[in-house]
């Protein structure tokens, strides 16, 4: 079995980063609004970067703090309106939203309010307002402000942040989060500042932001993978200009917070009666992700092969038109920076391989052939096929698991008479054109027949060894096989190929 090399220490980090935190709180007079930049929870992201990094650490340090804290959770209310879906997951953010309130009670974490942010009354927004507020959830809405983001005059009057609800907060430091960019996020901390500040509260504000790590190379790995990350959103790793000067120091920062640093600073000193806070947007962030940093050349193996995972996640989605052509060129363009190919990712080749043996031997699904491979924790890569009567992804996992139980390959873990009678069920009865198992259904097979099989349940019990592991298939997966994948917990990639010459793929 392969070591896993930890690259990141949790302990540390929660060390440094909750002492920075509480210095912060400190210096603006015992009130503090900390926006959570990121996944306050399972930020895979960081977990896939920094080798070690629990996902859930953010919220860890929240519970160490807890006694000081309380959280306003904000959610943009177009975001609601559109639907729009947390990739990771597969859930719309409204959904993520109220996952996360529950996960919140769940670590013993007291959530103030939801603020819905540019609230205009739309109706799927409203609803889940009722939905919330009928759960004895504390709502409130924030409409959007007036001459926001440049007019400083108007933003910072009766008629701007002073038209929005002020919410009565207990506890020094108030955690301001949300499911995902553009939340509304910072407007909400200036907003309560600004209300703090006309009631004599000096309160402050400050960010906690892990990506880019300020104190790290600008074309550090870990950095790069970062603005692969958000190619979609064309943000830029750039040296931090006002840093540079205000201290002589060369700190890295992103392109939309140096930018706005300006309109913010004056906004700041607006609030507060023309006090200067900080001099460029790195001061205001709160990250000592470096000291949990232990083991530099793990980090940066795992930050070269996050960047390809993410070229092969945009070519996908702009085949499926999700995302535009120019977020393809710019994480080409940072495969160059870091002299990586797509091909540098090992299952890549195994897939395509097994794609071609497919078509070679005429055993596909309707003229398509499909491959799949991953790679175990002990570096073996096993791949598999589509059929008639299983997708790739389906033989896939099927082989994994038995290469992991030992058992022979020839063995069949799906009894014929179970594959018939899906299948049968699948056309006759609920008139399916396709009767091609996908992964989810492949499970749910395996599960019915570990009570008659022994060696189905000794398979079954190896599926979490598969969590973590790097997959990779040649077409992209139908909803059923995605839906598997996640829930093994793999690493999964694609090329920008259909599974099928339909448009609707069910």
């Amino acid at each position: 079995m392969r070591q896993e090399v930890m690259g990141f220490d949790n302990d540390r980090y929660l060390q440094e980063q909750s002492a920075a935190i509480l210095e912060r709180v400190q210096r603006f007079d015992n009130k503090l609004y900390l926006e959570f930049g990121g996944k306050l929870l399972f930020d895979y992201h960081a977990a896939r970067v920094l080798p070690g990094y629990d996902p859930n650490v953010k919220m860890r340090l929240l519970a160490k703090l807890k006694d000081k804290a309380e959280i306003l959770l904000c959610i943009h209310a177009g975001a609601i309106e559109r639907k729009k879906i947390r990739a990771d997951f597969g859930i719309t953010y409204d959904a993520d939203a109220m996952k996360l309130i529950d996960d919140l009670g769940d670590w013993g974490i007291e959530l103030r309010a939801v603020v819905i942010t540019r609230f205009e009354r739309q109706p799927a927004a409203t609803q889940f307002k009722n939905k919330l507020q009928r759960r004895q959830i504390p709502v409130l809405t924030h409409g959007p402000t007036k001459g926001y983001p440049l007019d400083v005059d108007g933003i910072v009057s009766p008629e701007g942040y002073g038209a929005n609800a002020y919410i009565e907060t207990t506890k020094p430091l108030v955690v301001v989060t949300g499911p995902g960019p553009g939340s509304g996020k910072l407007a909400t901390c200036l907003n309560q500042m600004y209300h703090d500040h006309r009631r004599a509260i000096h309160s402050g504000y400050a960010k906690f932001e892990t990506f880019p790590i300020w104190n790290l190379p600008l074309t550090h790995p870990v950095n790069v993978a970062y603005e692969a990350a958000t190619a979609d959103l064309h943000d830029v790793n750039m040296i931090d200009p006002f840093h540079l000067e205000a201290r002589g120091e060369t700190a890295v920062n992103y392109n939309r917070d140096v930018e706005a640093f300006p309109v913010l600073q004056k906004t700041l000193e607006r609030i507060t009666g023309g006090k200067p806070i900080y001099r460029s947007p790195t001061e205001m962030g709160v990250n000592r992700a470096t000291a949990g940093m232990v083991d530099d050349a793990s980090i940066q193996a795992a930050s070269r092969a996050e960047v390809i995972r993410r070229y092969f996640r945009y070519t996908s989605e702009y085949a499926v038109g999700l995302v535009d052509e120019r977020t393809v060129e710019r994480v080409q363009r940072l495969l160059e920076v870091l002299h990586l190919t797509p091909e540098d990712r090992p299952v890549v080749l195994p897939a395509r391989e097994a794609a071609e043996e497919c078509q070679r031997r005429g055993k596909g699904n309707a003229g398509i052939y499909c491959g799949a491979a991953i790679q175990l924790q002990d570096g073996t890569i096993v791949t598999g096929k589509n059929s008639p009567l299983m997708h790739a992804a389906s033989s896939l996992v099927i082989n994994a698991v038995k290469h992991l139980a030992g058992i022979p390959p020839r063995i069949h873990l799906l009894a014929p008479s179970i594959l018939e009678s899906v299948t049968a069920m699948k056309k006759d009865i609920l008139g399916r054109k396709s009767v091609s198992l996908d992964l989810e259904e492949t499970l749910f097979a395996l599960g019915v027949s570990m009570t008659a099989n022994p060696t189905v349940q000794l398979c079954v019990e190896r599926l979490k060894e598969l969590r973590g592991c790097d997959v990779h298939m040649t077409h992209i997966p139908t909803p059923g096989d995605e839906a598997g994948l996640r829930w093994l917990g793999v690493h999964l990639t694609s090329d920008p190929n259909f599974s099928s010459k339909n448009l609707f793929v069910a």
